[in-house]
C-alpha cells in the first residue's frame, strides 16, 4: 500500500471546506435540543413530533409531543454540521440525522445547497442518499422545509441570508438548526471499507458501476456534486451486499433554466434537454486531491465530477493513500510526486498539461489481471474525457 505522510503534503486554501470553519464557542447540550424540538409548530402543519401533552411555561399551557426520533450517537463531525444515528420512535427503523447549525452566512449556504439538491431529486436512486425530510428548528418551533416555501418567514430569511452573505438571523444565544433525516449507511464510508478488507476486484467492479450510475442519475437530473471524494460516498449493508450511497451535497450545484421552456407542455419536460456540461461554473471548490484542472482554474462543467469519479477509482484499485495532515485519517487518493511533495493530479496538470500519468498495473495473470486492466482502462476514459482544457496522457505500465 503506498501510504504518505501528511507533512509531505502541501496544504491548499482553496478548498471550500476550509473556508468553513466551526464556530467557537459552546455547544448547546444535545438533550436541551432535543427538548426544544418537543414544543409544537406554528408555522406549518408539520412537527417532529407525536404523542401530545401539555406543558406549563411562564403560566401558559403550551401544547408539547415526545420527539419523533431519538438521537442515540454520533457518528460524524464536520466543518458545519454533526451527524448522528438515530431511531423513528414509531417504526423503529434507523435514520441519520443531520443537525447544521445555521448562522453563519456560510453554513446557511451550505446547508441549502444539500437541501436544494436533494429535494429536486423527484426520483430515487440506489446508489444517492435520500432524504426523508428537512426540519427548520428555531426557538423551540419545528418546521418542515419546502423548497420555495414563500409562506415561511425563516425558510425566506435563510436564503436572505445565503444570498446577501451576511448575517440577518438571530444573535447566537437564539441558534437556528437545520435537521436533515436520511437514511442510515451503518457500512461507514468508502475509506473505511476499502482500507479495512483486503483487496476483492469483484467489489471494486461492482463499486465503479455503482458510482458511474450514480453520477449518471446526478447529472441526468441536473446537479453537479462538485465535491465527489471517498469521504462523501457511504456504505449501505442492509441487503447484505455492500451498496454505495453518494452524499454530502453541501457544495452541489443544481443547474436549472438553461433550456427554452417549450409553451404548453408539462413541467417534467422543461428541463429535459439540459445539458449540465454546458452550465459552466467558476468557483473553485472541491477536496484538493479529487478537483479537475479546470476546477484550480475557476472554470468548469460538470465534468469535473467525471474526473473526481476517475480518481477515486484509481485510488481504490490501486490502494493508492495519503495520511491526511488535519484529520491524521488515512485517506484514498491519486497524486503525483514532486521531489519529497505529493500534488494532486488536477493541480498537477494544471501546471503541466503534457504529463503523462502512470496507471500502476498489477503484475500477475489469470482473472484479477485482465478485470485489473479493464477497470484501468475505464479510468483512463474518465480522466482523459473529463474536460480538461488539453487532453490528459495516461499509460498503462
Amino acid at each position: 500500500m503506498d501510504t504518505v505522510g501528511g507533512d509531505n503534503w502541501r496544504r491548499r486554501t482553496r478548498s471550500a471546506r476550509a473556508c468553513c470553519r466551526q464556530q467557537s464557542g459552546a455547544r448547546a447540550d444535545e438533550s436541551s435540543v432535543l427538548r426544544c424540538l418537543s414544543v409544537g409548530n406554528t408555522e406549518e402543519d408539520h412537527d417532529m413530533e407525536e404523542d401530545a401533552g401539555l406543558f406549563k411555561q411562564n403560566n401558559l399551557e403550551r401544547r408539547v409531543m415526545a420527539p419523533r426520533y431519538s438521537l442515540l450517537r454520533e457518528v460524524g463531525r464536520g466543518t458545519y454540521g454533526v451527524v448522528y444515528e438515530a431511531v423513528a420512535r414509531r417504526s423503529g427503523a434507523k435514520v441519520a440525522v443531520k443537525k447544521l447549525r445555521c448562522d453563519a452566512p456560510e453554513n446557511v449556504e451550505l446547508a441549502l445547497q444539500e437541501f436544494w439538491a436533494l429535494a429536486s431529486l423527484e426520483k430515487r436512486h440506489q446508489n444517492v442518499v435520500h432524504l426523508e425530510e428537512c426540519v427548520l428548528q428555531r426557538n423551540g418551533m419545528a418546521q418542515k422545509m419546502s423548497h420555495g416555501n414563500k409562506r415561511s418567514k425563516q425558510y425566506l430569511r435563510l436564503v436572505e441570508t445565503s444570498l446577501k452573505g451576511e448575517r440577518v438571523l438571530s444573535p447566537p444565544e437564539e441558534p437556528c438548526y437545520l435537521w436533515f433525516v436520511m437514511e442510515f449507511c451503518e457500512g461507514g464510508d468508502l475509506n473505511q471499507f476499502i482500507l479495512s478488507r483486503r483487496p476483492d476486484s469483484q467489489t471494486n467492479n461492482s463499486f465503479m458501476l455503482q458510482l458511474t450510475s450514480a453520477v449518471a442519475f446526478l447529472h441526468e437530473n441536473n446537479i453537479v456534486h462538485r465535491d465527489l471524494k471517498p469521504d462523501n460516498i457511504l456504505i449501505s449493508e442492509k441487503s447484505g451486499t455492500p451498496v454505495l450511497k453518494v452524499a454530502d451535497f453541501g457544495l452541489s450545484k443544481v443547474c436549472a433554466g438553461l433550456s427554452k421552456a417549450v409553451e404548453g407542455k408539462e413541467g417534467d419536460d422543461k428541463n429535459k434537454n439540459v445539458n449540465v456540461n454546458k452550465f459552466w461554473l467558476s468557483s473553485a471548490c472541491g477536496s484538493d486531491f479529487y478537483m479537475a484542472p479546470e476546477v484550480w482554474e475557476g472554470h468548469y462543467t460538470a465534468k469535473a465530477d467525471i474526473f473526481a469519479l476517475g480518481i477515486i477509482m484509481w485510488a481504490m484499485l490501486e490502494r493508492i493513500t495519503f495520511i491526511d495532515a488535519e484529520s491524521k485519517r488515512e485517506l484514498l487518493g491519486t497524486y503525483v510526486r514532486q521531489g519529497t511533495d505529493i500534488v494532486p493530479v488536477g493541480e498537477a496538470l494544471l501546471e503541466n498539461p503534457k504529463m503523462v500519468l502512470n496507471i500502476p498495473q498489477k503484475r500477475q495473470s489469470g482473472p484479477g489481471y485482465v478485470c485489473c486492466m479493464s477497470l484501468n482502462k475505464i479510468v483512463y476514459r474518465l480522466v482523459s474525457q473529463s474536460g480538461a482544457a488539453t487532453p490528459v496522457r495516461l499509460s498503462l505500465c
